[in-house]
């Protein structure tokens, strides 16, 4: 187990109704606030009209500053940005899911940074300074609400990339399940395979000494699928919604990091899916996992063979480990095909004709991961495994 000093700055606020705090929450950090939200699903649901209710009740002018779209945009943050300086805002509101809060903390970062906000996204700067972020959140899935990380799209040359820094840990979060219980089915599935991403991310560790975590993952993970399974059944059931909200804030608010070191290869794959095809992140993190899983369950198989022997219950074949692991990766693959999600690049509609551009984009500022570093040529060879059939060996 490494060493880790831990810290979570962010309060939540958890339960029905919750959101009528935001107000006084946001009051005691700013009386000037940029509210930032998407395309306008909470203008519709009538958030939008109660959260401005509360800011004004507390005292909080608000300037706006809505359209963020699903793998959000540089242009719009940095029309933030200037925002913000006009306005002389020095707080920012995030109501909505991940790319909301990812596009509100780019904007906290860009503020009071003199030069061009992209360039902390290709580290030719550091994060220094930032405005303080709040959060109303919508749509469970990336654990951005109280994550240390933010991944933005450019839309010249089509590269998404990520920050991370403590800094940007939102100073509040408020999550009311009541929000999401209209959700389509295909954003809750696609939220469920972000925090399931999430976990691997952490599970997949070279790290010795770490079965507590180990089996905190595992519970986590399989927490998740049960929850998930009995949510397509029961869409509107509060109790199901409220464990699956909370379990994307723990899948990602560094809990289950703890003394052990994350790979965060198969998310860099995915980002290149998403940033030239606009396809919903957990979407591709549905493809790229698995594939990611059989290009490597070879190199660390009992790791693998643990994952299906303690998170889905199978036989462990002593004899022949890699069966075992394999089985678990089939495990896998056949639980996002009950949730309706992709499981190759030709089912989440994505053409093969870009792989090399993507292994090379991938890796251009180096090999990735910890769990095996991948170059070009290993990459390409992942994109390749997504676009065949799933559960190939």
């Amino acid at each position: 187990m490494t060493n880790f000093s831990f810290s979570y700055g962010t309060k939540i606020l958890f339960g029905k109704g919750q959101e009528a705090e935001v107000g006084r929450e946001t009051a005691a950090h700013s009386r000037k606030v940029l509210l930032h939200y998407g395309q306008g699903s909470i203008r519709k649901s009538g958030l939008y009209d109660r959260v401005c209710r509360s800011l004004r009740e507390a005292g909080v002018q608000f300037a706006e500053l809505g359209g963020v779209v699903p793998n959000p945009r540089l242009g719009l943050v940095r029309q933030g940005i200037e925002l913000c300086r006009k306005e002389k805002i020095d707080f920012i509101l995030a109501v909505g899911g991940g790319s909301v809060i990812d596009s509100a903390k780019a904007i906290s970062i860009g503020v009071p940074y003199a030069g061009d906000v992209w360039d902390f996204f290709t580290r030719k700067a550091t994060v220094r300074s930032a405005l303080p972020v709040g959060v109303v959140l919508t749509i469970p899935a990336a654990g951005s609400e109280s994550s240390i990380g933010m991944v933005v799209t450019k839309e010249e040359g089509l590269y998404k990339r990520d920050v991370v820094d403590e800094i940007v840990r939102p100073r509040f979060a408020i999550l009311d399940p009541q929000l999401t219980l209209k959700l389509p089915a295909r954003d809750t599935a696609n939220g469920v395979a972000d925090m399931l991403a999430h976990i691997l991310e952490r599970y997949f560790t070279k790290e010795p000494g770490v079965d507590l975590t180990d089996r905190l993952c595992e519970a986590a993970m399989q927490g998740v699928m049960r929850t998930a399974l009995l949510l397509a059944g029961e869409p509107e059931n509060y109790d199901y919604r409220a464990q699956i909200m909370w379990a994307g804030t723990i899948a990602h608010n560094d809990f289950l990091s703890l003394g052990r070191v994350g790979d965060w290869g198969s998310h860099m794959i995915e980002h290149e899916l998403s940033a030239i095809y606009d396809v919903a992140h957990g979407a591709g993190l549905s493809v790229i996992f698995p594939a990611w899983m059989r290009y490597l369950y070879r190199k660390e198989v009992q790791r693998f063979a643990q994952f299906a022997v303690r998170v889905f219950g199978l036989p462990m074949d002593f004899e022949h480990p890699e069966a075992t692991a394999l089985a678990g990766i089939r495990r896998l693959e056949a639980f996002f095909r009950q949730l309706g999600l992709p499981v190759t690049l030709g089912e989440l509609g994505v053409p093969t004709d870009r792989l090399e551009e993507m292994a090379r984009k991938c890796t251009e500022r180096g090999p990735i991961g910890s769990f095996a570093s991948l170059g070009e040529k290993e990459v390409l060879a992942i994109y390749r495994l997504a676009a065949e059939t799933a559960g190939r060996g």
